[in-house]
């Protein structure tokens, strides 16, 4: 369900309208000027702001040029209705910072049509990592759900660097976000084709989704991609090494190699499913034993 905010000072319009949104699901918050919808999307931001071009002052475009000069709220999709037809009142709409623009009178439908596109549009978006724009951690469990639902054997393939907190602290916060990246471009491309979901937990922790078959394959060439790609990322003399120097968690100096990718993969079979929390635990002994396993390990478990 999601919450929209309308604002038109029209009453007739503003009541068909929250009813409109209502049948279909959404739950509605209606003012009848600028000011109030100023005040209602700073006090708690709705999912979608729906604004009336001509409401006095401010105005719907004025309004719009104030939240997406917020950036607390300028993630907060608008989409502007109005009753011009001019192509420069269009344009003078996305100039704002609308998202979408809808011209009076319209079909019901459609309305809603472009309610819905532009919530699921800022959903995905909101739910991507900013560092990778891998999908994020509820894309990842609406994924393993789907799967389960689907009562199909699946494997998840969980990634992260190796030793990655004292290479981050030698080599500097760029080399590390290029790091991160270059890591989920190697899962990424090693899983196309392949029927595989990638996300990004967070940090430098990955999930590759996939059919079993396919899991140690997708755990060891993408290992094999990362470790190739890395060194374009590093100075010459480290690359060179194979290590370098940093402090570990205990405060004291001393050599690492080059941060590798490891990977825990567990099997799912959805007849022995009980819940995501329990396959977290077992993802994490997964990962645990992985990291014993050498750097750049790959342990394999069933759950």
């Amino acid at each position: 369900m999601s919450e929209i905010l309308f604002a038109d000072d029209d009453e007739a319009l503003r009541r068909m309208v929250g009813e409109l949104l209502r049948h279909a699901g959404h739950q509605v918050r209606l003012c009848e000027n600028g000011t109030q919808a100023l005040a209602e999307v700073r006090r708690a931001a709705p999912d979608l702001v729906i604004l009336d071009y001509r409401m006095g002052r401010p105005d719907g475009f004025e309004v719009a040029r104030e939240l997406k000069g917020d950036p607390r709220l300028s993630h907060v999709p608008l989409l502007i209705l109005t009753g011009e037809s001019r192509i420069e009142d269009r344009l003078g709409g996305f100039e704002a910072g609308a998202d979408d623009y809808l011209a009076k009178p319209f079909d019901p439908r459609e309305l809603l049509a472009r309610v819905d596109a532009l919530v699921r549009q800022s959903r995905r978006s909101l739910d991507r990592n900013p560092t990778t724009g891998l999908p994020g951690g509820l894309a990842i469990e609406r994924e393993i759900e789907r799967r389960r639902e689907a009562q199909t054997p699946f494997s998840l393939c969980y990634f992260d660097l190796d030793d990655f907190k004292p290479f981050a602290d030698r080599f500097g916060f760029a080399v590390a976000d290029e790091t991160i990246r270059e890591a989920g471009r190697a899962i990424g491309t090693t899983a196309e084709g392949r029927d595989a979901f990638v996300g990004h937990v967070g940090g430098d922790d990955f999930v590759a989704v996939c059919p079993p078959e396919s899991a140690r394959e997708v755990a060891l060439t993408a290992r094999a991609r990362f470790s190739q790609t890395l060194p374009r990322h590093l100075p010459p003399e480290a690359v060179r090494a194979g290590t370098y120097e940093a402090e570990d968690r205990a405060g004291v100096r001393r050599e690492f190699p080059l941060t590798r990718l490891s990977a825990a993969v567990v099997r799912v079979e959805p007849s022995r499913w009980t819940s995501l929390e329990r396959l977290g635990e077992v993802v994490a002994e997964a990962k645990r034993r992985s990291k014993s396993a050498g750097s750049g390990g790959i342990f394999e478990i069933e759950l």
